[in-house]
C-alpha cells in the first residue's frame, strides 16, 4: 500500500481544530505508520485596514483539509471518526472508500503553499548499466534510456526473448552494476 492524499471535508471554521484533532488521535492510536501529514492549505494574503497594509494567512479552501495517508480500514475509521469531520471527499457514502488525489493536484497544492514535495536525487545516467533488483523483471540487467525526473522513475531496455524491451522502473527498484 502507498501513501496518497486526501480531502477531508470538516466543519467550516474548524480545520485547524481537526487538525489538531487527528494529529492527537494519530499519536494516541499508534497510526504514525499509516497517517503520515494533515494540512490546512493556506496561503498569504494583503488586506487593507484601517489604510495600513497588513500580511494575514487565509484558508485556501475552508472547510477542507489534506491528510497524507495508506488507506487502510484503520486509518480510514480513525479519520472518519475524528471530531468535526463530515466525511472525505470523493466518497460516494459512509460506508465507501475515498478516491485520494492526482499527484500533480498534490503538487500543485503544495507548490501553491511553498512546500513543494521533495524530490529524490537519481543517481543513475544515461547508457548506465543497472540490475532489476524486484518485481516481475527481478535480476534483469539493461541500460538507462531515460530519466524522468519528475516520476522518480527511469526508462530501462532490458533484453527479453531476444528483443529489447523498454520498462519504466521507480529508482528504488535498480541498482548499478
Amino acid at each position: 500500500m502507498e501513501k496518497r492524499w486526501y480531502v477531508v471535508h470538516t466543519y467550516s471554521g474548524y480545520e485547524n481544530k481537526v487538525k489538531t484533532n487527528l494529529e492527537r488521535r494519530v499519536e494516541s492510536m499508534g497510526m504514525e505508520d499509516k497517517i503520515f501529514r494533515v494540512l490546512v492549505p493556506m496561503e498569504d494574503e494583503v488586506v487593507e485596514k484601517d489604510g495600513k497594509k497588513k500580511t494575514v494567512q487565509r484558508k485556501v479552501y475552508p472547510g477542507y483539509v489534506l491528510v497524507e495517508m495508506v488507506q487502510t480500514d484503520d486509518s480510514w475509521y480513525v479519520v472518519r471518526n475524528t471530531p468535526g469531520v463530515t466525511g472525505f471527499v470523493g466518497s460516494t457514502g459512509s460506508g465507501s472508500k475515498p478516491t485520494p488525489l492526482l499527484p500533480d493536484e498534490v503538487d500543485q497544492i503544495l507548490k501553491h503553499m511553498g512546500m513543494e514535495e521533495p524530490k529524490p536525487k537519481i543517481e543513475y545516467e544515461l547508457k548506465e548499466t543497472v540490475r532489476v533488483k524486484e518485481g516481475p523483471f527481478a535480476d534483469f540487467v539493461g541500460s538507462v534510456e531515460e530519466i524522468l525526473l519528475d516520476k522518480a522513475k527511469l526508462k530501462v531496455h532490458v533484453n527479453m526473448f531476444g528483443r529489447e524491451t523498454p520498462l519504466e522502473l521507480d529508482y528504488t527498484q535498480v541498482e548499478k552494476i
